[in-house]
């Protein structure tokens, strides 16, 4: 018997989230790049969300299908990539047939997953050749976040929570998928998508509950008390310049994401 779907966090934060998250041209780019999209090919999305990267990556080619299992989020994808085809479905129970799909993509969603393998081994089963492209980041990675000066709890949990390059790279090879490729990728002074650390070089945005609302670590794992207080110092270190101390301290040359892009051969 299929499981329920669970109730997942973005159910909750929903009906804002496209206020500061948008698909962001460079990203999806790269995504396109490393799946070569081939104009009659079919391509999934899965953990969707809104829908953001699916219609950016339907523009640059190829036919899109989304999954998500939040509704609240698959509403307000219908009302904007009108040629992708969306459906509510969890990513270790894809309800599409064995190779279907030319490759497939997942962007910032991993640790959203309670197991990766499963997961994997279903996007496996459902591609009939090419890539899967994740985006993501890794736990060193964020240890290098100057974000865990303010917000050390909330960010030792979103931490934890993340699987780490090893654990994603040895689900992947378990689900069947070949030649796994790692690319790094810096937060760029451009980003359009405002996700975690998108305010890597403008800090003053962590003072917008609206953008920390769309953002899992901060709508889901910090307490109210954290945020106020290091909302708070961080405004203390951006009017007297002390910012920039901190943000050269934690430089580092580990990247702050990942694409990881994983083959799978022909059948």
């Amino acid at each position: 018997m299929t499981e329920p779907l669970k109730t997942p966090v973005y159910d909750r934060i929903g009906a804002g989230y496209d206020r500061t998250r948008r698909a962001d041209s460079y990203i999806a780019e790269r995504i396109a790049g490393h799946l070569s999209l081939q104009e009659n090919g079919m391509y999934l999305d899965v953990a969707c969300g809104t829908g953001n990267y699916t219609g950016a990556l339907v523009d640059l080619g190829g036919n899109w299908l989304g999954i998500d299992v939040s509704d609240r989020m698959l509403q307000r994808a219908r009302t904007k990539a009108r040629t992708v085809r969306l459906a509510l479905a969890q990513g270790e129970n894809l309800p599409f047939a064995n190779h279907t799909f030319s490759g497939a993509v997942c962007t910032l969603a991993l640790h959203h997953f309670d197991r990766l393998e499963p997961v994997f081994s279903e996007i496996h089963r459902a591609l009939n050749r090419g890539r899967l492209v994740i985006f993501t980041s890794d736990p060193e990675q964020m240890r290098g976040y100057w974000l865990n000066e303010y917000f050390p709890k909330a960010m030792l949990r979103s931490i934890e929570q993340m699987p780490g390059i090893d654990r994603v790279r040895e689900s992947l090879h378990r689900a069947g998928f070949t030649a796994i490729q790692t690319e790094a990728y810096a937060i760029r002074q451009d980003l359009q998508d405002l996700f975690l650390y998108s305010g890597k070089h403008r800090p003053y945005l962590y003072s917008d509950e609206g953008f920390r609302q769309n953002i899992s670590t901060f709508s889901g794992l910090a307490s109210a008390d954290e945020v106020r207080e290091g909302c708070a110092r961080l405004s203390q270190d951006i009017e007297s310049g002390r910012i920039s101390q901190v943000i050269d301290r934690y430089r580092n040359q580990r990247g702050d994401y990942l694409f990881v892009i994983a083959d799978k051969g022909n059948i």
